[in-house]
């Protein structure tokens, strides 16, 4: 079987560029699966790409899927989606072209540097090709994991938010919340109690029935974000054609990704997503 190491994927080459897929090996992929393979798209300027596969090499290894990370965006294409079961993104829907000092942002160390540096200006990745990209994999059968800040990527892209089901508004700073569960008869989060996490609470637009809501996140100290109050739609799923697709807000941190019931909700949530349960 000609599988893809997912060591050689993230490390295959020196310099970030290296941590994608080449597109000729993309199409070397095997031609019959024995089992179903995952695609994770991760990283951007503020979520390092290695905590997000340190994070879900644990969920993955657990429910026995193998899975192909990324960080080359421009690849995402029906192309590069035919060649597995689950699609998962953890990654917003900025790219920085002209560069940025660091993912931290800190203003004041912008302060006192030797050469004059670009102001940064992020432009958005997708396409709308890339987006329909998506859909149609839902649609023909395949499943859609969209992690914590991911819902920024519908607000580039009409298809990507018709398939993703809501899109970003925004967060506080890290401070403890609550998630608490909505549904408590859905395979995903059957027999979960809500949990509290200290993580970057979003708040996200959510489009679909809610019937479909699985997840609320509400700050128990009764700070606000903003004008949209102390609560926020947190997680959902649902079938989308013969596909299903699930959200779930929480992820900033491994501290976070790791909490227990968070942790328990991800390998849940991948697992319904490819009809094992």
């Amino acid at each position: 079987m000609n599988s893809i190491s997912r060591r050689l994927l993230l490390l295959g080459a020196a310099g970030a560029g290296s941590l994608g897929l080449a597109a000729g090996r993309l199409a070397a992929a095997q031609p019959s699966r024995p089992r179903p393979r995952a695609l994770a798209l991760i990283g951007d300027r503020y979520h390092n790409p290695d905590y997000i596969r340190v994070s879900l090499d644990r969920v993955f290894r657990d429910v026995g899927i193998p899975v192909d990370y990324t960080i080359q965006y421009e690849q995402l294409s029906r192309d590069l989606l035919k060649n597995y079961d689950l699609f998962l993104c953890l990654r917003d829907g900025m790219i920085w072209p002209n560069g940025y000092l660091g993912p931290d942002a800190y203003t004041h160390y912008e302060r006192g540097l030797e050469n004059d540096f670009p102001e940064p200006k992020p432009e958005s990745w997708i396409t709308e090709e890339q987006g329909a990209a998506v859909k149609d994999f839902v649609m023909a059968g395949g499943g859609f994991y969209s992690l914590h800040n991911n819902s920024h990527v519908s607000l580039s892209s009409k298809n990507y938010r018709e398939v993703m089901g809501g899109a970003y508004i925004g967060h506080p700073t890290l401070r403890p919340f609550q998630v608490r569960v909505t549904n408590k008869e859905h395979a995903i989060t059957q027999g979960i109690q809500d949990f509290m996490v200290n993580d970057e609470q979003h708040f996200v637009a959510y489009d679909k029935d809610p019937k479909y809501v699985i997840l609320e996140s509400e700050n128990l100290d009764g700070l606000e974000y903003e004008n949209h109050g102390r609560k926020s739609v947190a997680g959902w799923a649902y079938a989308y054609g013969k596909g299903r697709v699930v959200f779930t807000a929480v992820g900033h941190t491994n501290h976070a990704m790791w909490a227990p019931a968070h942790f328990e909700l991800q390998k849940r949530a991948v697992r319904w997503l490819l009809k094992q349960i």
